[in-house]
């Protein structure tokens, strides 16, 4: 069996190195000229780190990430809602780490590059189109240093290229737009001193106004400094989603106004935005679930087939339990096409309904329902939210995104 993967991503690399590992030939196509280690921060659940354990990304994680102790969720004004340990010190037997993305990506490139083989992993080549025949697929790739096309014929396409994905939009070529929250996020990392106990996130406000922050550089912390991964988000006026680039630098100005009050004694707020040297402007975006991913011998993956808003942490993570699934349902079943519809009955309705939740906050209901119950504040959580509600929250999400304690061990 050969695989042709459309994306080197977090998800495309982690899939070619799974299938390698099970004896499937593997031939990866992105469509950037050059991989280079871009974005922020990013983090991994336990069932995500997981998966990258096994493949023998553990000292990498733990070197250059955060072992994330907790996360704590706090109103407006800096008062506590909730808080709890996470990975290895709430009990699970894998961590959770805060890494920065584009080192992440890296790691996983390497890897690939080692072990699938350079010559198995083409920059520069953008997918175009494919057709199938009775047991084949023919995918055609338009590489960039001389606009030709080149043709690869496999036993499988994998769409593993995106929000933006071009396999996704020669599946579905109208009707699948993305859909704008009305919300803009600011994105950035700050050096600065720790906060907490240097290893944890957290998360402020409301929809409309939030604030997200958490440590993602180990070595820095050993010497007793923090590099900041921070996210802002405002709802803005217009509610159209911008037709500008997705990904552009913006000044401080376009949003640090409404958290100039955001100073407690555990963090400065503005003193965070302030620090960074560069912030990058999205809109918080998803797409509706598809009713399938798999055509025959074609089928999408991560952010091509789920794109979600970034609540939760569960982005990469599904994509990450994505190429676990498939690359198990390829190795088990040598009927490639029901291997691929089985991956599809067990990963699409699990990540429509992170989708859908993520629609409703995920586990950040919590401050939603904070905000709306006590606008002016509270002298204690649990006089407006009791302590069973708050615990319901965060374990229902859990079980959905599929990492409370007794999904990771089963």
């Amino acid at each position: 069996m050969k695989v042709a993967i459309a994306g080197a991503g977090i998800g495309g690399l982690t899939l070619g190195l799974m299938l390698h590992e099970r004896g499937i030939e593997v031939e990866i196509f992105e469509a950037v000229n050059e991989i280079k280690p871009l974005g922020v921060g990013i983090n991994l659940l336990p069932h995500a780190s997981q998966q990258l354990l096994q493949l023998g990304l553990e000292k990498c994680l733990a070197e250059k990430g955060i072992e994330t102790s907790m996360l704590a969720y706090f109103n407006k004004f800096g008062q506590e809602i909730w808080r709890e340990p996470r990975g290895r010190a709430a009990g699970y037997p894998f961590p959770q780490f805060s890494i920065p993305r584009g080192e992440l990506q890296m790691a996983l490139l390497d890897m690939a590059v080692q072990r699938i083989g350079a010559s198995r992993i083409h920059a520069g080549h953008a997918f175009s189109s494919f057709e199938q025949a009775t047991d084949k697929v023919v995918s055609r790739f338009l590489r960039r240093k001389d606009n030709s096309v080149v043709e690869v014929e496999s036993d499988v396409l994998v769409g593993a290229d995106g929000i933006h994905s071009s396999v996704r939009r020669f599946l579905y070529p109208t009707g699948d737009e993305a859909r704008f929250s009305g919300r803009m996020l600011w994105r950035a990392v700050t050096e600065s001193e720790p906060y907490m106990d240097g290893r944890s996130m957290f998360m402020a406000g409301h929809q409309d106004q939030k604030f997200v922050c958490y440590p993602i550089s180990e070595p820095m912390r050993k010497n007793g400094r923090s590099l900041i991964n921070w996210i802002a988000e405002l709802r803005v006026p217009n509610g159209e989603l911008p037709k500008t680039d997705w990904n552009r630098k913006v000044d401080k100005s376009v949003f640090e106004q409404p958290f100039q009050s955001w100073k407690w004694d555990w963090i400065d707020v503005p003193a965070v935005i302030n620090g960074a040297s560069e912030i990058y402007e999205f809109p918080l975006v998803d797409r509706d679930p598809l009713p399938r991913w798999t055509f025959g011998r074609v089928t999408l993956l991560g952010d091509a087939a789920h794109p979600m808003y970034p609540i939760g942490s569960n982005g990469s993570a599904q994509a990450i339990l994505d190429a676990r699934y498939l690359s198990d349902c390829l190795s088990a079943d040598p009927n490639t096409p029901y291997a691929l519809r089985e991956y599809e009955a067990e990963r699409l309705p699990r990540t429509a309904g992170i989708v859908l939740r993520n629609r409703m906050n995920g586990p950040e209901q919590v401050m939603q329902l904070a905000e709306e119950r006590a606008p002016n504040g509270f002298r204690h959580v649990n006089d407006v939210i009791s302590q069973d509600t708050l615990e319901a929250m965060s374990l229902r999400y859990k079980r959905l995104a599929g990492f409370d304690k007794d999904s990771l061990k089963a």
